[in-house]
């Protein structure tokens, strides 16, 4: 026999791989109880009987850069070759909630993401797109209120009603403390605008998402496939605690909470993780608040192929790349999938690139087969006992998070921050000795370059932004306005729902730096604490 090869035999979490796996490794998980058929408590093999036999996962491609006009334009492309949703990139002006003018702004309009200052550039946004027909995601988190404000004035000044639009904003302040980093208030306030979010859109916006819990950008700081799924789902019971505690009941809000996770390189571990997720959230929430309506069980989630996984080196491996996680992402069940563009590494993507990312979803939809039949994977021995360590590490994680006071107190320990730093560091290391083979970044290399086209933005973006929001300024009923900011002032230093002060706000043509400002005036700015 040979010998086996040099790597060490661990997934990304570093749970050790047996070479072969047998009835004995899954002999102590209750198929009944632990597994059971889609559609049924504990989900584990998917929130719904039928799966993609009776409807397609959304296929939602990530797009914002430069201006409006550009991204809008972006937008009917893909709806054009086959997208069924859409997906908002900000500018990081946008989502540290800076006007295009601010000078902390400089250099970074439009540069990884769409700028968005007033409710005329969100109307622009979505110009000739029937908000009611077309759901849309919002990736944005510390001023996501404002944003969201400003897309249900648009949808109100078109005479849409608020019962028919669909989408999901992220809203997901935790996981910035965590990993993005991308704040603007501390973690109390912050909750309470998420709280305020989820509650108006309780009674007014029905089909919305007020909030996807991601961990996306969790795994995109270093974690581990365990730590994401601990981390996020922990995120999850900390909002759900929050706005039990407000008085609305589960039922009320759960069935519109979402999900938002990585799809990495381990193809199997990654499959074991999206199970587990529903598997956890559907125990935990019938064990702590035992609601009547089933759907307040069902854990449903967008994934995004990993963007950190892609490399610059030979670039036209991502598109295999892409598609191992993509397939991965499918096989778990997900509801909504992202890939990412080859070229992403470089740039925003181009139309050559973001075409193929889409055509790889389409060609797993409708050629490959796994779409035939619900978890095609259920009940192999590896698969199921891979789900069942993947949940034992993440309850490993509750325990650890429970002895330190809840998510917020361990943020502000630096608990959730020093793991992931202390796994990325050792996932670096692993890469470096080539523990991990990263094929043509530490082997297979060669030196041929490849030639890829990389996208540019307009060189007039930064001054057609800024003039647009300056007009405003010059136009808008400055009396109308100062009322609107001395409102919701008021409102943020009581207890009401934010929510109806920010929509006056921005259809008094409020800025979303003014706005953010107003609000930092009553809650103040948060500061990290030293890890």
């Amino acid at each position: 026999m040979p010998e086996e090869r040099k790597p060490k035999f661990t997934n990304l979490s570093n749970i050790e791989i047996k070479r072969v796996y047998t009835p004995d490794d899954a002999k102590d998980i209750d198929y009944s109880k632990e597994i059971g058929l889609p559609g049924e408590f504990p989900f584990t093999r998917g929130i719904h009987p039928t799966m993609y036999r009776g409807r397609l996962w959304t296929m939602r491609q990530f797009a914002g850069f430069g201006t409006a006009e550009e991204t809008n334009k972006r937008f009917k492309y893909l709806l054009q070759h086959g997208e069924t949703g859409l997906s908002t990139a900000f500018d990081m002006p946008t989502l540290m909630g800076y006007d295009s003018d601010h000078p902390m702004s400089q250099g970074e309009i439009g540069r990884c993401g769409v700028a968005i200052d007033t409710i005329i550039d969100m109307d622009i946004l979505f110009d000739g797109i029937p908000l009611d027909k077309v759901t849309v995601s919002m990736t944005i988190n510390a001023p996501a209120a404002v944003i969201f404000a400003m897309y249900i004035a648009v949808a109100e000044k078109r005479g849409i009603p608020l019962t028919s639009i669909g989408g999901t904003i992220q809203n997901d302040m935790l996981k910035e403390y965590i990993a993005q980093k991308e704040w603007i208030y501390p973690p109390g306030p912050a909750l309470r605008l998420i709280r305020d979010t989820i509650v108006y859109s309780a009674k007014n916006l029905p089909k919305w998402h007020p909030i996807s819990i991601s961990g996306y950008h969790i795994r995109e700081a270093g974690s581990t496939a365990a730590q994401e799924l601990a981390f996020t789902l922990y995120d999850g019971l900390t909002y759900v605690e929050d706005v039990v505690k407000a008085g609305l009941s589960l039922d009320e809000f759960a069935p519109r909470l979402s999900f938002f996770f990585n799809s990495h390189n381990d193809f199997f571990e990654e499959i074991a993780k999206f199970r587990a997720a529903r598997r956890i959230w559907a125990k935990e929430m019938k064990k702590r608040y035992n609601p009547k309506n089933p759907r307040s069980l069902m854990l449903r989630f967008h994934t995004q192929t990993a963007g950190c996984s892609l490399t610059a080196q030979q670039p036209y491996n991502n598109i295999v790349r892409v598609a191992l996680q993509a397939l991965a992402a499918v096989l778990g069940g997900t509801q909504s999938l992202h890939t990412d563009s080859m070229d992403e590494t470089y740039a925003i993507p181009t139309e050559e690139a973001v075409m193929i990312a889409l055509r790889t979803q389409q060609i797993i939809a409708h050629e490959s087969g796994v779409a035939n039949t619900v978890d095609p994977l259920g009940g192999s021995y590896y698969v199921e006992a891979l789900t069942k360590k993947m949940e034992d590490a993440a309850y490993e994680y509750f325990k650890r998070l429970d002895k330190l006071g809840g998510m917020v107190s361990a943020i502000e320990k630096g608990f959730p921050q020093k793991e992931i730093k202390d796994a990325a560091y050792a996932y670096q290391k692993e890469v470096d000795s080539k523990e991990r083979i990263i094929v043509g970044l530490n082997e297979f290399v060669t030196e041929e370059k490849t030639p890829v086209e990389v996208f540019k933005l307009h060189p007039d973006t930064e001054r057609r932004q800024i003039k647009r929001l300056q007009e405003v300024r010059r136009t808008r009923d400055a009396k109308r306005l100062n009322n609107a900011l001395e409102a919701l002032k008021k409102a943020a230093q009581g207890n009401e729902n934010l929510m109806p002060f920010l929509i006056e706000a921005v259809k008094a043509h409020g800025t979303l730096g003014e706005i953010c400002d107003t609000l930092k005036s009553v809650f103040g700015i948060y500061k990290e604490p030293i890890v």
